[in-house]
């Protein structure tokens, strides 16, 4: 196992440059107007992001598991802000709808793969346990597999 560490720095009101280390593109983010400009994704965009993403990678890892491929994958994620009762803006839960481009019929350990996924993703798992994630998983008909 490795450790993550990026450097974020404050380019100028709630814009921060975030640096990812040398091998990758920083990324500059920023709060939604009217505290900021807007002008980059904010911190729940990243959050809705990392989920999304960790939740594909661990379908793909769990079928990939099997020897088989779930095909061409994508994710749209809703977090839901509410407040606290010390009247604070929170995430109340986040919802995830994975569409998976292979055929049902064309993987036999589906049923397997979509059964343990979840336990695979590192960030959805972490975050569970302070946030509802709702995860739903349709084929390429619409159907829903999980």
């Amino acid at each position: 196992m490795s450790d993550v560490t990026i450097t974020i720095t404050r380019q100028s009101g709630y814009r921060f440059l975030v640096d990812f280390g040398a091998q990758y593109a920083s990324l500059m983010v920023d709060e939604p107007a009217p505290l900021g400009a807007d002008s980059g994704p904010s911190p729940e965009h990243l959050l809705a992001g990392a989920v999304a993403n960790c939740l594909c990678a661990s379908l793909t890892f769990a079928c990939a598991k099997y020897h088989e491929d779930p095909g061409p994958l994508s994710a749209r994620v809703t977090c839901h802000t509410g407040r606290n009762e010390r009247n604070r803006i929170r995430i109340t839960g986040m919802d995830v709808q994975i569409d998976m481009g292979a055929t049902p019929d064309l993987l036999p350990h589906l049923e397997r793969a979509l059964a343990s996924f979840e336990d695979f993703c590192t960030v959805t798992q972490s975050v569970q346990q302070g946030i509802p994630v709702q995860i739903s998983v349709r084929g390429p008909n619409g159907a829903v597999l999980r």
